[in-house]
C-alpha cells in the first residue's frame, strides 16, 4: 500500500482502536498490522504525538508475561477529536470513491 495512503490513515485508526478499548504499545501495532501493514517505529511516535495533545492518558499496568506495560486510554478531547476525523475520512473517502468510479466508467 501507497506510504502516504497510509500516513492519512494511522492517527484515525489508533484513535478508534484505543476507543474501543485501552490498549497497550505493541497491542496497538498488532491491532493496526491487521488494518494496514506497519512497524513499531510507526506506531509509537503517533502515540507519543496524541499524547502529548491531550488526546490519550497513560497508566502503566503490570505483565505477567515480561516488563511493566503503558497503557493508553482516550481522553475526552480524544473522542472529539476521533469523531471529527472519522467524519473527514467518511467525506474525503466517499468523494474519492465517487470520483473513481466515474472515471472507471468513462
Amino acid at each position: 500500500m501507497n506510504t502516504q495512503f497510509k500516513k492519512g490513515v494511522l492517527e484515525l485508526l489508533v484513535l478508534l482502536i484505543v476507543k474501543e478499548k485501552d490498549r497497550y504499545g505493541y497491542e496497538l501495532v498488532e491491532a493496526v498490522s491487521k488494518i494496514v501493514d506497519v512497524n513499531e517505529g510507526t506506531i509509537y511516535p503517533i502515540l507519543k504525538r496524541l499524547s502529548n495533545e491531550g488526546y490519550f492518558e497513560t497508566y502503566l499496568e503490570e505483565s505477567k508475561e515480561g516488563p511493566v506495560r503503558k497503557y493508553y486510554h482516550i481522553t475526552a478531547l480524544g473522542m472529539k477529536q476521533s469523531e471529527v476525523l472519522l467524519n473527514e475520512w467518511t467525506v474525503f473517502a466517499s468523494s474519492v470513491n465517487d470520483f473513481v468510479k466515474g472515471s472507471v466508467k468513462k
